[in-house]
């Protein structure tokens, strides 16, 4: 099977913390955990603040560095959830 078939897109319902992602940037794209959800400070109209908008999770990538990402650049790993 392709890797498509191991992964199904990211869908506010499937996120959660403790989910296994994989984080797509422009520049790379590596696989970690979700460790935070900060939907409640992604609206940053009302804050006055509009040109440092905040990411909604924070993902701890199996290399060890802590990113920041919308839900949009992020993909439900499923292909790995046995190997726990």
């Amino acid at each position: 099977m392709s890797d498509e078939s191991e992964k199904k897109s990211a869908s506010p319902d499937a996120m959660r913390v403790g989910t296994r992602v994989l984080v797509r940037r422009p520049s790379e794209a590596a696989t970690g955990v979700i460790v935070e959800d900060y939907t409640e400070l992604t609206d940053t109209a009302g804050r006055g603040h509009d040109w440092a908008p905040v990411h909604r999770w924070a993902v701890a990538l199996d290399d060890g560095r802590l990113v920041f990402a919308d839900t949009e650049d992020l993909t439900v790993d499923i292909g790995t959830a046995d190997s726990e």
